[in-house]
């Protein structure tokens, strides 16, 4: 295990982003031991409750060394919940400012682009609530109506808003919202943030992704589907979240094959990584430098890799 000589008063938070199965949390969390950090998780599926798999929250990479890795914004809302950027935003500030108010330095984890850019950027966020007037006008809409009026909005950089008629009401809802109403004026703390991303070549990248989605499986991901609806959240709420949620409750329901349900969880992830790096991109060309990690280093050579960018790194 690396050891670094760490200067807690150069940089307040450390950003570890990526695409799914990329390895980010392992480096985010042996980071962690090696300075005394705790990560803040930036999924913005990994806040709730039971839903462990089908997240990839690989809560075993949260132990390094027999010690426990304290982490933060992890299980703490029950699966049906509908969480927004406001709410992830408000638990972000609360978790950093109690870590740092400990002396120590906060490791932001995640895969989530518009959450991470959220906590990073400090967003003026407003709290949305639900408009029934709204949504009883929008009942009477097909779901290509409700894409055609979000579309007029604003510019569909993440395509989860448009995978259930659920989310495309709820999108709508915030831009109608933010619209008619001004952003609340607040402090944000002064973030002094390096980011640091892990990533593999292209092609391997794909072969991970299948190959975890198969030992994910295997692991009983389809189990923890059921025992989720077994519970009483209802099938519209768990596709809500997409992805696995969306195709394994179709196989489970009766829906689909297990064929089916495999090429497509499979494809529609592949597609999700993509978003992903797009969305990282973007946040370069904007303006963030992104300081990428070979995904193929040993852990201890991506240790090393980021203890010389902390020392070296000059804005």
């Amino acid at each position: 295990m690396s050891t670094f000589d760490w200067n807690p008063n150069r940089y307040n938070l450390i950003t570890i982003l990526g695409p799914t199965a990329g390895g980010k949390t392992s480096v985010a969390t042996h980071l962690a031991y090696a300075i005394g950090g705790e990560v803040i998780s930036g999924d913005s599926r990994q806040l709730y409750r039971g839903m462990d798999l089908g997240t990839g929250k690989d809560l075993h990479d949260y132990v390094v060394d027999g010690k426990q890795i304290p982490h933060h914004l992890i299980d703490i809302a029950n699966a049906g919940y509908k969480f927004n950027v406001y709410e992830y935003q408000t638990h972000f500030l609360n978790a950093y400012s109690d870590i740092v108010s400990r002396g120590v330095t906060p490791i932001l984890c995640g895969g989530s682009g518009l959450y991470i850019e959220a906590a990073i950027r400090g967003y003026r966020l407003i709290e949305v609530p639900e408009n029934p007037e709204l949504r009883a006008e929008l009942a009477t809409k097909s779901h290509e109506e409700l894409e055609q009026m979000l579309a007029s909005m604003k510019k569909l950089h993440n395509h989860t808003d448009t995978d259930t008629r659920k989310r495309l009401v709820r999108a709508i809802e915030i831009e109608l919202h933010y619209a008619n109403a001004p952003a609340k004026d607040y402090e944000y703390p002064e973030l002094n943030n390096i980011i640091f991303g892990v990533r593999f070549p292209r092609l391997q990248q794909r072969q991970r992704i299948t190959d975890r989605l198969r030992q994910r499986l295997t692991e009983g991901m389809i189990d923890e589907v059921k025992q989720l609806l077994e519970s009483g959240v209802k099938p519209d709420d768990l596709m809500y979240y997409g992805l696995e949620y969306k195709w394994l409750t179709q196989y489970i329901l009766g829906d689909i094959t297990h064929e089916e349900m495999f090429n497509g969880l499979n494809t529609a992830i592949h597609q999700f990584a993509k978003r992903q790096m797009t969305w990282f991109r973007r946040m370069e060309r904007n303006g963030l430098t992104i300081h990428w990690i070979d995904g193929n280093f040993t852990m201890d050579e991506k240790l090393e890799f980021v203890f010389h960018t902390l020392k070296n790194y000059k804005e």
